[in-house]
């Protein structure tokens, strides 16, 4: 099991990938396939709205058939053939459905991953298990950055993706081979979704679940690189390098955080202080991104900080989720995380769109985008205040 577990480690490496990689990517779209802003965040909200969709069958999988044959069917069936049909996008709504199936093959990497913990480790560990999964994977941001604008110039978007398709579908076969299934917890029922949607517990962590992940994932995947290309000028390899340097935030973060409940002896306080300095650096970002190239990178990187909780996120309400609904609990917990990216991503480019109907600079869209963020990740912290914190 820590063989298969190891696995999807490294395999979660390229969801990380797909689902921050626009944010370099973006500007050689529009040079070559003519897409807009607004195209660009329908095509990285497609990835995150349909990976949520899929997690509450997936779920139901992992609790039914097991992770394995979930797993691996999907990396090589949507994700690999996802990466095969944007190597060959011609048209920008080629790259929305291939970010849509990129999305539902990436779906059940993480979760499939913390279901195997769960099930296999001690509850106190959850939280660092969880987060060397997390920061381990985030070497996937880090390649979607700088390396990823040196091979874009080297040797183009298509031969990138291709490859990239190549190695996911590789992925997914050797997860089939490798990953052993944990064992089934005995129950006295069935359970279901409905019992889970009964704990009131969740309801007060899921708010915060849909806001902490949003501003880092949509400025760093997606804002971020037409926004120091039209406001401060940058090249690709600028780009890349305030990427590479939010996604070496997020990664490290997610290290250090995560054992943060067992040293202070709370999550929902860890995780608090992190989502909010996400509002805190957001509103910076707009205030004082304008005045230059680094000063903006600089904000846009500290706002990892707020997506680094994710793994506390997750083993504080894991406390409240019943053994034998391990799986439809996580995924559950997990659809609103990245379902509300997708929403504030495609919320994100109606607000850049309407900012921009009446805006006298090029910038004011852009800052209208960050001040969004930070009130919606307000709305979710104070909402979180009321939540009652678990250690088990």
């Amino acid at each position: 099991m820590r063989t298969g577990l190891i696995l999807l480690t490294l395999t979660y490496i390229l969801s990380q990938f797909y689902r921050a990689f626009l944010g370099v990517l973006g500007p050689s779209l529009q040079a070559q396939l003519g897409m807009t802003e607004v195209q660009l965040s329908n095509a990285a909200s497609a990835w995150f709205l349909v990976f949520a969709a899929a997690q509450l069958p997936i779920g139901w999988a992992f609790d039914t058939v097991g992770p394995r044959r979930t797993t691996s069917a999907l990396v090589v069936l949507a994700a690999g053939s996802g990466a095969w049909l944007f190597a060959l996008a011609t048209s920008p709504w080629h790259v929305t459905l291939a970010m849509g199936l990129i999305g539902l093959g990436c779906a059940p990497m993480l979760m499939a991953s913390f279901f195997i913990i769960a099930r296999g480790f001690p509850a106190a560990v959850f939280a660092t298990y969880a987060a060397m999964v997390v920061g381990i994977g985030n070497l996937g941001n880090i390649a979607a950055s700088t390396p990823l604008a040196w091979m874009l110039d080297a040797v183009g978007w298509r031969a990138t993706l291709g490859s990239l398709a190549a190695v996911t579908m590789v992925c997914g076969v050797l997860i089939a081979l490798v990953l052993r299934d944990p064992d089934q917890v005995e129950t006295k029922g069935q359970g279901s979704i409905l019992d889970l949607l009964r704990i009131p517990a969740l309801w007060l962590i899921i708010p915060v679940v849909a806001v902490n992940y949003g501003p880092s994932a949509s400025i760093r995947g997606l804002w971020i690189g037409p926004y120091l290309d039209q406001v401060h000028g940058a090249t690709t390899v600028q780009i890349g390098n305030v990427t590479f340097l939010a996604a070496l935030l997020i990664a490290v973060g997610t290290l250090v955080i995560g054992p943060l409940d067992r040293v202070f002896g709370t999550r929902k306080w860890v995780v608090f202080t992190g989502v909010a300095s996400g509002a805190v650096f957001c509103a910076l970002l707009a205030q004082f991104g304008g005045t230059g190239i680094w000063t903006a990178g600089i904000f846009a990187a500290l706002l990892s900080i707020s997506g680094a909780t994710f793994a506390v996120i997750m083993a504080h309400a894991k406390a409240f989720i019943p053994p034998h609904l391990t799986g439809r609990g996580v995924t559950l917990v997990n659809m609103f995380g990245i379902g509300g990216v997708g929403v504030l991503q495609a919320a994100s480019g109606q607000v850049f769109d309407w900012s921009k109907a009446s805006a006298t600079d090029v910038a004011q869209p852009f800052e209208a985008v960050f001040w969004f963020f930070t009130i919606v990740v307000l709305i979710g912290t104070t909402i979180y205040l009321f939540s009652r914190d678990s250690l088990d």
